[in-house]
C-alpha cells in the first residue's frame, strides 16, 4: 500500500497536507507550465493573507509531453475540484481508479486519499481549486469562507452533496468548463492578488454550477454510514497503512480524541467495525505489521522491528507474537 499521510490532528500529532512537490520541481525544470495562486505551502504565487482566505490553491498546469512525475497518494486541506481540459490523465480516489478524458471533473473531500498519474502524468491541461472548509474528518462541521455567497439553503444542499456522495468523477457541464477557463484567464493576468474579485466571482459561479450538476443528475446524498463511523474507519485505515502512525504511543483517550469522539462512542464504533475492542485491534495491526517486516526486512533486528511497530519492549513483543503465531519472532523469520 502507498504511504498515507496522517490526517487526524490532536495534541502531539501533526496533520501534514500534500505539498505537490513533484509538480513544483517539474515546473522549476521547465517540464510543465504552471499558473497558480495559493495560501500556505501549495505551488504557485502566494496570495496576501487577506485576499480570498480559504483558497489553498487555484491554478492549472499545461504539460505538453509525457512527464517523469506524478502526484502520489495524498490528501488536501480542503475540498478539491479539478477539470481536465485536454489530454488523458490517470486518477484514483480511495479504491476507485479512472482514466480521465477531456471534459471530466473530479471532486475529492479533505479526508479522501487520491492520486494523479499512475504513476506518471501524460500530456494534459488540468485546472484545479482547493477550498478549505475547516474540516479534516467526516464528522466535523463545514465552514465555508465568507466570500462564498450562495444562499444558506443552496450552500447546505451543496455541502450535503459534497460531503456524502461517493462518486468522485463527473462529466463537466458547459458552465463548469466556462468557470475554469475564465479562472485561468484571471490567473494569467493576476498581479499580487489583483484578480481577486474576478476569482471570487468565478469560484462562486463554479459552486453554483456544481450544485446544478448534482441537481440535474438527480443525485441523492448517500450517508451510507454515520460521519462518526466514517471518521473511525479512516483512522483505522491510517493505522493499517502507515507504520509511523501505528507506532505512536496511543492511549484509548488519545485515539478517541483523534477522531473527535468520546471514549465510549469510539469503543462502540471500533467494535462495530472490527469485532474487537480498540486495544485488541491495535495489537492485532501491530503484530501483522511486525510479521510482514520480519519477512521483508531481514537486516533489521527483532528489537528494532518491535519498536518500529509500536511495542514498548522486545520482551512484550515476543510474548504477544508467540501468542498470536505460535512461534517466536526469530522462528517466524527463519521459517518464512
Amino acid at each position: 500500500m502507498p504511504r498515507s499521510i496522517p490526517i487526524f490532528k490532536d495534541h502531539d500529532e501533526t496533520y501534514r497536507a500534500d505539498t505537490c512537490g513533484p509538480l513544483i520541481q517539474a515546473h522549476a525544470r521547465g517540464q510543465v507550465s504552471l499558473h497558480a495562486l495559493c495560501h500556505g505551502h501549495y505551488p504557485g504565487t502566494s496570495l496576501p493573507k487577506e485576499i480570498l482566505p480559504g483558497v489553498k490553491s487555484v491554478g492549472f498546469w499545461d504539460a505538453r509531453e509525457n512527464q517523469d512525475w506524478g502526484l502520489d497518494w495524498h490528501r488536501n486541506e480542503g475540498v478539491e475540484v479539478t477539470f481536465l481540459e485536454s489530454g488523458k490523465l490517470d486518477f484514483a480516489a480511495d479504491s476507485d481508479v479512472y482514466r480521465l478524458s477531456p471534459g471530466q471533473v473530479t471532486m475529492t473531500r479533505p479526508w479522501q486519499l487520491h492520486r494523479v498519474g499512475n504513476p506518471l502524468v501524460g500530456p494534459s491541461r488540468l485546472h484545479w481549486i482547493i477550498v478549505d472548509v475547516g474540516v479534516r474528518r467526516p464528522n466535523q462541521q463545514w465552514r465555508w469562507p465568507p466570500w462564498v455567497l450562495l444562499s444558506p439553503p443552496d450552500l447546505t444542499e451543496l455541502t450535503n452533496y459534497l460531503r456524502h456522495n461517493q462518486n468522485s468523477v463527473w462529466k463537466a457541464t458547459g458552465g463548469i468548463r466556462t468557470c475554469f477557463e475564465q479562472t485561468a484567464a484571471a490567473l494569467e493576468h493576476d498581479r499580487n492578488g489583483s484578480s481577486a474579485s474576478r476569482l471570487a466571482v468565478r469560484i462562486n459561479d463554479l459552486l453554483l454550477a456544481l450544485l446544478d450538476l448534482y441537481r440535474e443528475n438527480k443525485v441523492r446524498p448517500e450517508p451510507d454510514i454515520s460521519p462518526s463511523e466514517r471518521t473511525v474507519e479512516l483512522f483505522l485505515a491510517d493505522l493499517r497503512n502507515n507504520v509511523e502512525h501505528l507506532a505512536l504511543a496511543w492511549t484509548l483517550g488519545g485515539m478517541a480524541s483523534s477522531c473527535g469522539l468520546g471514549v465510549t462512542q469510539f469503543v462502540r464504533l471500533v467494535r462495530a467495525l472490527t469485532n474487537r475492542p480498540p486495544w485488541q485491534y491495535l495489537l492485532h495491526l501491530r503484530l501483522d505489521a511486525a510479521a510482514e517486516m520480519l519477512r521483508r526486512e531481514p537486516e533489521l533486528s527483532v528489537t528494532n522491528i518491535a519498536l518500529r511497530c509500536g511495542f514498548s519492549s522486545s520482551q512484550y513483543f515476543a510474548t504477544a507474537f508467540q501468542g498470536r503465531y505460535s512461534r517466536s519472532p526469530t522462528e517466524w523469520r527463519t521459517s518464512t
